[in-house]
């Protein structure tokens, strides 16, 4: 029996999954999406989404993740709600790519991946309590509610330095918790860190708990891990920025990725080193990291896809 080889598969559904399916549908490529085991991605643990254009009132990441699959889907998208665990993709142009969900063997001559990237999290069990009501991992997605009140920022790298400067200017105070006695940021994160006011750097500290009522956030616990004094800071937001990992290990030995696992595009483009794979969103963006880059690169890699089939023919 002859199995069906389809023009387009993407693999994920986020904001830059679900904007790739859109424009390849509205091209006519039918293509089938899979969602992974967390439907919607990152934005289906943000609360509030004030920063999406076109949004004035705002609204839940949830909700707009629903929004994006009603549009993918009226264009006849299919939308699968499953885990693809394996893939074996084709170097040779016009090469038939091989993905599995489970033990179905799917056949594609063009993939759009878009499996997003995970925050990291210190793994403590008052974080999952606490999510959506005071523990964010996106101080340019949350920091707006925090105006003009304490926050927290978990961290020693570049990320944490950035997040906590961008709270600074948005908040009363920031104090940062660094588990050694030195920063990993670069020189100049560090110096604007130290130029900024209103942060307040513990070095040797660690966040071991947090308190609050009715699951919003009212204290962090730290402990001076040289001491082992433990004690508590009055805060509102506790900011944890150690860092993403992005969801690519199993297109590891496939594709080029980085030194930290994301994807590598051709600059200005959504392809890889392979010909028919394209890669969009948090996958291969470790420097914005926001739903509207994520769905802007999710309609450059369907037009990309396109321009590639058109070219085949």
């Amino acid at each position: 029996m002859e199995q069906n080889i389809l023009d387009c598969v993407i693999v994920g559904s986020g904001p830059s999954g679900f904007t790739a399916a859109i424009y390849a549908a509205r091209a006519d490529l039918k293509p089938q999406l899979y969602t992974g085991l967390e439907p919607g991605g990152q934005l289906t643990t943000t609360t509030e989404v004030d920063n999406f254009p076109g949004y004035p009132d705002g609204i839940t990441g949830p909700q707009m993740m629903l929004d994006l699959q009603k549009q993918a889907e009226r264009f006849e998208t299919k939308v699968h709600y499953e885990l693809i665990t394996k893939v074996e993709f084709s170097k040779e142009t016009g090469g038939i790519h091989k993905l599995w969900a489970g033990n179905k063997e799917i056949l594609a001559k063009t993939v759009i991946i878009s499996t997003g990237a995970t925050a990291k999290y210190l793994g403590i069990d008052d974080e999952k309590k606490y999510a959506g009501g005071g523990v964010s991992a996106c101080a340019t997605c949350d920091g707006f509610f925090y105006k003009g009140k304490d926050v927290v920022v978990v961290g020693a790298g570049d990320t944490a330095a950035e997040e906590a400067t961008y709270l600074a200017k948005l908040t009363n105070k920031v104090t940062m918790l660094v588990r050694k006695d030195t920063f990993r940021a670069s020189k100049a994160m560090i110096h604007r860190v130290e130029n900024t006011a209103n942060i307040d750097v513990k070095f040797n500290h660690e966040l071991i708990g947090i308190e609050g009522e009715n699951a919003l956030v009212e204290r962090a616990v730290v402990i001076n891990n040289l001491t082992k004094e433990t004690s508590k800071i009055d805060v509102h937001g506790i900011f944890i920025a150690i860092g993403h990992k992005p969801n690519t290990d199993i297109f590891a030995g496939q594709i080029d990725l980085d030194e930290n696992g994301y994807i590598k595009t051709v600059p200005g483009t959504t392809r890889t080193n392979l010909p028919g794979i394209f890669a969009a969103g948090d996958v291969q963006d470790h420097i914005y990291r926001q739903a509207i880059t994520a769905a802007g690169s999710g309609c450059m890699a369907a037009m990309d896809a396109e321009k590639y089939l058109a070219e085949l023919q």
